[in-house]
């Protein structure tokens, strides 16, 4: 009976099993990985069971294991399975770095245990032999940063690994506080995954960490956040260090590009590589060629640094990939050599490189040359003029402009060009013949087709318009963003100046800044030209400077001159007065507006720059502290105006007494602070403390008032008195407390 019912079992299992999988359905993991990315690319069916390794609930991704074999699984978000669950997976295959699957239906099975993660080192991850299974790794933790994806809190670590870094991505964003985290020594076990480029080649390391447990502390920082030194800014490079293991490596392909002394493109078979080299001897385009250098992840792709570069005077030509608009934004052919049809758009000739504006499908992309290194206008080549409308042919190398972003839709694209040859005519703009007309009409039709002429010629006209126009507010927006950055003005200016050129064909453009500067591309002989001048208008004031234009003289003035000039005129205008109001604000934030010195907030930074340098070099420094005596009575007798006159006269008369590197800050009220570097002793310090007290000797004319005025001085010297800030400020004060004790100073007799 039970042999019976043991046999029955068997085989309802096996009849649920065969239900379970679709006829040819692959049912293990290892027979996926035994496909060759085409065939996964054919949507085969899979139905295999496997245990859950990660699995974000508010995503799309999930890893799955099954003994030493695993699998990424694109499911669907909030599905009922947790780690270890044993779960049947219904799909189809798809390609992608290595076959993956697309997960239809994913059902749980039963609960169960993960299986235990194998240590990994940094050469196994890069080389992906352990891709997408459980894993652990030993590394510093170098950064940490809490993120959103989409509206998912992550933590992304950057972990540096024995070989090199790889990031760490935890679920819910609550691993521990960065000053715990940060420059530790840790364990974590999570599934091995990859950044990947258009191409689906590998670019760095990726490991998918689901539970905030799976990471467990080895060793902490040997220093906290808050104990580590301040650095100044300047200083910041000396702290840089690395020990660089990359090995070199060799590459063979076609020269598809060569720019000398910048880059060189390879291409072998679908594959294709950007080489950066400073190699500036002979290279023809087309040949064979053997490189070697250093690889490198730059803007999300793989490049070879540092190149040596050797061609074999053996030609081996590479078709250019003929594609359309469409594919071309796909993103999937960066460095590859392509050709794609499109219409001019625009085009124009900038400093460094000629670009034409192209569309095709719909979508806008650039064909760029760039000019060689060290050419100037006059030794180029002129660009050729293609009407804007025109179809053409170009040919280069297909360029993903930075931060674009495969994976998620189109990318901004660019076709760089070898030469002007890469640039074929296929057909002029459409335009109307009256001659051929008048061959198929009577004589009554040439006023139509004259007609027609002319609101073809208006239109074309207006398309050209409408391309200026449009690179134009471009390069201006471009502008704007960099007169609210950090670009040095007298480069912003140069731009607009560029700009105005570029709306007037070309004419030379300049700007001179009132006792400033001249900007610009301004002519050895304006006198020979027809100048136009714009005022830059001030909100307050005389005018900030003018910008000009140098016309042919025989031409008449045009309401294009006054609109491009007026526009360089507003934007120079914008550029000068928010830079001068940053510094202004500046100023407001560092010194006491009352007597121009620096106020409380510019000592403390000072003071904080001035212990660290003192503590690199083994040096001392002065502080000393000045308090006014009877400043309330003179306030009292002759009234808050007169008080302040007696603060900026006191002022100027300690400066005077101070060296030119010696710096004094007004702490509030009649409460005065002075550092003083570069001293060799106490006494040093004490001489200059009773220059300050002697310079209240004379008495102040004030107003019509004759006021004697006094003050109570104390120092403190460092490292002697104190070696941080705090203390040095409490030293300084008690003893000048102590001096106002000792002394009682009286307010000196103050006559009308």
């Amino acid at each position: 009976m039970k042999l019976s019912i043991s046999v029955l079992a068997i085989f309802l299992g096996c009849a649920v099993a065969a239900g379970a999988a679709a006829p040819g359905a692959l049912t293990t993991l290892h027979a996926i990985h035994s496909l060759s990315n085409a065939d996964a690319g054919k949507g085969l069916p899979v139905a295999f069971e496997a245990t859950v390794t990660y699995y974000n609930k508010g995503d799309i991704d999930l890893f799955v294991q099954d003994g030493d074999e695993a699998v990424y699984v694109e499911t669907r978000p909030n599905l009922d399975i947790e780690l270890g669950d044993r779960v049947l997976i219904r799909g189809k295959t798809r390609k992608s770095f290595r076959p993956d699957v697309v997960g239809s239906d994913v059902t749980r099975v039963r609960p169960g245990n993960l299986p235990a993660a194998v240590p990994a080192g940094f050469e196994q991850l890069l080389r992906a032999d352990l891709d997408c299974r459980r894993v652990t790794v030993h590394g510093i933790v170098r950064s940490l940063d809490r993120v959103l994806y989409g509206t998912l809190p992550e933590d992304d670590l950057k972990l540096l690994m024995d070989g090199g870094y790889i990031d760490v991505t935890v679920l819910g964003g609550k691993t521990t506080t960065p000053g715990n985290l940060l420059d530790a020594e840790v364990e974590i076990t999570g599934d091995a995954s990859g950044i990947f480029d258009s191409k689906n080649q590998l670019t760095g390391v990726v490991l998918e960490v689901p539970r905030h447990q799976d990471i467990k502390i080895l060793k902490r920082a040997a220093t906290s956040l808050d104990s580590l030194p301040v650095t100044p800014m300047d200083s910041v490079l000396s702290a840089y260090y690395i020990r660089d293991l990359t090995r070199r490596v060799r590459v063979q392909g076609t020269i598809t590009y060569y720019q000398p002394g910048s880059a060189v493109v390879l291409q072998s078979g679908a594959k294709s590589l950007w080489l950066n080299t400073r190699f500036h001897g002979p290279l023809r385009v087309g040949n064979w060629a053997d490189a070697t250098g250093f690889p490198e992840v730059s803007g999300m792709f793989l490049t070879l640094n540092r190149t040596s570069i050797q061609d074999s005077q053996v030609q081996a030509p590479v078709t250019p990939l003929r594609i359309t608009g469409s594919q071309l934004a796909a993103g999937t052919h960066a460095f590859d050599l392509v050709s794609v049809e499109g219409l001019v758009v625009m085009s124009a000739r900038e400093a460094a490189q000629d670009e034409y504006v192209l569309s095709a499908d719909g979508k806008a992309f650039s064909a760029i040359y760039r000019h060689p290194e060290g050419a100037d206008s006059p030794t180029l080549a002129p660009m050729p003029q293609i009407p804007v409308g025109s179809k053409v042919l170009v040919t280069g190398i297909c360029m993903l402009q930075n931060g674009s972003d495969p994976f998620h839709g189109p990318v901004a694209v660019d076709v760089l060009l070898r030469s002007f040859a890469d640039v074929q005519v296929i057909a002029k703009p459409t335009f109307l013949s009256v001659r051929h007309l008048a061959i198929a009409v009577v004589l009554m039709l040439v006023l139509v087709l004259l007609a027609g002429a002319r609101g073809w010629t208006l239109e074309r006209k207006m398309r050209r318009h409408t391309s200026e126009l449009a690179y134009t507010e471009r390069r201006r927006s471009r502008i704007l963003e960099e007169i609210n950055g950090a670009r040095p003005l007298a480069e912003v200016i140069e731009q607009i100046t560029e700009l105005v050129s570029f709306r007037l064909r070309g004419a030379p453009c300049w700007c001179q800044i009132a006792d400033g500067a001249l900007l610009g591309n301004c002519p050895e002989k304006p006198d020979s030209f027809r100048v136009v001048e714009e005022r830059l208008p001030s909100r307050s004031g005389p005018p900030l400077g003018s910008i000009f234009a140098a016309l042919d003289p025989l031409t008449v003035p045009r309401p294009i001159e006054s609109e491009a000039l007026s526009m360089g005129a507003a934007l120079c205008t914008l550029a000068i007065e928010t830079r001068r109001l940053y510094t202004d604000l500046r100023h407001r934030s560092e010194f006491d507006l009352l007597t121009d010195t620096h106020n409380r907030f510019s000592l403390d930074k000072h003071l904080d720059s001035l212990i660290a340098e003192a503590r690199q070099n083994a040096a001392i420094f002065g502080l000393i502290y000045i308090d006014l005596n009877e400043f309330k009575q003179i306030n009292d007798l002759y009234g808050h105006h007169v008080g302040d006159l007696y603060l900026q006269e006191t002022a100027i008369r300690m400066k005077n007494q101070l060296r030119t590197h010696d710096l004094l800050a007004r702490q509030g009220g009649d409460e005065f602070a002075a550092l003083v570097p570069e001293v060799r002793s106490r006494a040093e310090v004490e001489e200059i403390a009773q220059r300050l007290e002697r310079s209240f000797d004379e008495p102040f004319f004030l107003e019509g008032f004759t006021v004697r005025g006094a003050a109570s001085v104390g120092i403190a010297l460092y490292p002697q008195d104190g070696d941080d800030k705090e203390s040095l400020l409490n030293k300084a004060d008690a003893a000048m407390y102590s001096a106002k004790n000792a002394r009682r100073q009286i307010a000196g007799t103050i006559t009308h």
